[in-house]
């Protein structure tokens, strides 16, 4: 074949490919990486829930919301949400702390909230999730329960401060300890009422962390947690020389510097009052 018709060949051969490319291009899956919790629907849409291992767990959850059509299965990118987290005690009802729902920015229709279950039924039950949101200037609700397991450790307490209020506080970080020094990071919440459950800011919290089956032998180079404006949460440093169950010892400050509740630990006082526990 002459080269006069095979330049015209090649060419529309390269521009059909590349045509066909573009359309085959699919966009990037926004829940890559998650695992579906549950769904709770009503009969216009379907809120779908996920996180990183698809349970709810006693302690602090963060949550990935995406808000579905279910007449053409598509989410909706410029929804407003709100939640409420209902524990049912068959005697009374009460919520636990939870984050507003934002979007996430680089994200077209998926939305993050975190909330902190500070308790759990038999068999995980007693939780309920009431969603109320507006699409396209209509306001929608769903609600439907769901089960949040039994965490393995102690990754949140509930307790009684000296000033007669009751506080939970809750680990964030670190999800994956090392060896080493690890940016320890918990929340603190107050109980306003039944309902409302308020950040504490301004406080302190004392570390002291320790391993009850090494001789309860503590770690050098720990900070004690401070709050941080930007994230409200507290942070310090955590001192982690060996791999296994460590008892992380706290005390509570106010900001006047009144302990609320914690103690020393000593060698006849083995562990504080107050605690959360980790292992890896």
């Amino acid at each position: 074949m002459k080269l006069k018709y095979i330049l015209p060949l090649l060419f529309i051969t390269l521009f059909t490919t590349a045509c066909s490319n573009d359309d085959d291009e699919t966009p990037t899956d926004e829940i890559e990486n998650l695992v579906k919790i549950q769904e709770i629907a009503n009969n216009d849409h379907t809120i779908e829930l996920y996180n990183k291992n698809g349970k709810f767990k006693t302690g602090y959850n963060s949550v990935s919301i995406r808000v579905k059509d279910n007449t053409d299965d598509s989410y909706f990118e410029n929804a407003s949400i709100s939640w409420m987290p209902m524990m049912d005690m068959q005697t009374m009802q009460h919520s636990c702390p939870r984050s507003a729902i934002t979007k996430i920015a680089d994200k077209n229709t998926v939305y993050q909230g975190t909330v902190v279950y500070q308790m759990t039924g038999t068999n995980g039950s007693g939780w309920s999730l009431t969603f109320n949101y507006t699409v396209n200037g209509k306001d929608y609700s769903a609600t439907d329960t769901i089960t949040v397991t039994q965490s393995e450790k102690q990754n949140a307490a509930v307790f009684m401060g000296s000033d007669d209020t009751r506080y939970i506080v809750a680990l964030i970080e670190p999800k994956d300890p090392i060896i080493g020094i690890n940016d320890l990071m918990v929340g603190l919440y107050k109980m306003e009422s039944m309902m409302s459950f308020p950040v504490v800011k301004d406080y302190s919290i004392m570390l002291d962390p320790r391993m009850p089956g090494m001789g309860n032998h503590s770690s050098p180079n720990n900070t004690d947690l401070s709050y941080k404006a930007t994230n409200t949460m507290y942070q310090g440093d955590l001192s982690l020389t060996m791999t296994g169950f460590w008892v992380l010892n706290l005390k509570l400050k106010n900001s006047e510097g009144t302990i609320l509740k914690g103690e020393d630990v000593t060698t006849s006082n083995e562990k504080s009052s107050l605690y959360l526990e980790l292992e890896f």
